[in-house]
């Protein structure tokens, strides 16, 4: 007579049914993973360069675009938003005032391409040398064609951009700054 073995053997084992079944599987819960992950990105892509009215400059394609002479201002220089606002000073009593900014859209050209301001004789020698006796370079408003206005400006390199000093933000191209 055979003895039982309390162990079984391999031919008589049977794997033990599990009474509740998962609805999914390893492979849906990947495939939902990635919609969403794919979803948040396309989000995120949206929003950021979605641009459907003037109170939402999300990027700076859109600075680009609404440039004087854009092509012009982003080969030879770079798009700005400029910012028209006084400042009122009192000394009996010491108050400052500052009145409400003006925005609207210009240009910043590089130190080496003033040349197409005198080219169009919208600047004379007298001002490109006083602006670059002080090292400073041109900014304007309004498009070259027209009546542009055009000014001397500074560039400071006293204020900082707290936005590239975070964690993690690689630098920026060292001939952004040449202006």
């Amino acid at each position: 007579m055979k003895r039982k073995s309390r162990y079984p053997t391999s031919d008589s084992y049977t794997a033990p049914k599990s009474s509740k079944s998962s609805p999914f599987n390893y492979t849906s819960i990947a495939l939902i993973g990635g919609v969403f992950v794919l979803g948040i990105g396309v989000g995120i892509g949206f929003s950021s360069t979605a641009t459907f009215s003037p109170e939402n400059v999300a990027s700076r394609d859109f600075i680009d675009r609404a440039a004087p002479n854009p092509e012009l201002c982003v080969q030879f220089g770079a798009s700005a938003m400029v910012m028209d606002t006084r400042v009122y000073v009192t000394l009996n009593p010491f108050n400052v005032y500052v009145s409400q900014p003006n925005m609207r859209p210009g240009c910043v050209l590089r130190s080496n391409n003033w040349s197409i301001l005198e080219q169009r004789k919208l600047v004379t020698a007298d001002q490109v040398r006083d602006c670059k006796n002080r090292m400073n370079t041109f900014g304007y408003t309004g498009s070259l064609d027209g009546q542009p206005d055009i000014r001397c400006i500074y560039q400071n390199d006293g204020a900082q951009n707290f936005f590239l000093n975070q964690p993690g933000a690689g630098a920026p191209p060292p001939e952004t700054n040449n202006f």
